[in-house]
């Protein structure tokens, strides 16, 4: 099974492609939000890129990870990019897809939220090749597609 899964931020969507049957990532990537765009025009651009996206790589299942419910500082610009994307799973061709905060991806990924967080911060778990070298929002796009096998 083919999952995708996706970390936003104001100005880039970090997605990663997991492949279940060899336990792979196959691809980490951003999708960079141009600035020179209204909001409008930045999340039809996500929308777009993303739908081309999982077409590309004949997703089945997906994920999203959202804002944390207790943020101190809420993006707006971040909260409107994940509601796209949802909006994107629901016009796709997914199987299943999900959406939640941390400890909504660790629950898919049967750990709990520390060990997520301890995940993120370096501890490869997982096993995931070059992990080291992986940005957090790209460990946790990866961690979101290896939970979307369990949607």
């Amino acid at each position: 099974m083919i999952t995708i899964g996706i970390r936003a931020a104001p100005r880039e969507v970090t997605f990663a492609i997991y492949d279940s049957a060899t336990s792979k990532v196959v691809n980490v990537e951003g999708i960079r939000v141009p600035a020179a765009l209204s909001i409008p025009e930045n999340l039809k651009y996500v929308r777009s890129n993303l739908l081309d996206i999982l077409r590309e790589y004949q997703v089945e299942n997906a994920g999203v990870g959202t804002t944390e419910p207790n943020a101190q500082q809420v993006n707006i610009e971040r909260i409107q990019i994940e509601g796209v994307i949802q909006e994107a799973f629901a016009s796709s061709m997914l199987t299943a897809y999900f959406a939640g905060p941390i400890a909504t991806i660790a629950s898919k990924l049967k750990i709990n939220r520390t060990a997520f967080k301890e995940i993120v911060d370096g501890d490869n778990q997982f096993d995931i090749e070059n992990w080291d070298k992986t940005k957090a929002n790209a460990r946790e796009a990866i961690l979101t597609a290896i939970g979307a096998v369990n949607v």
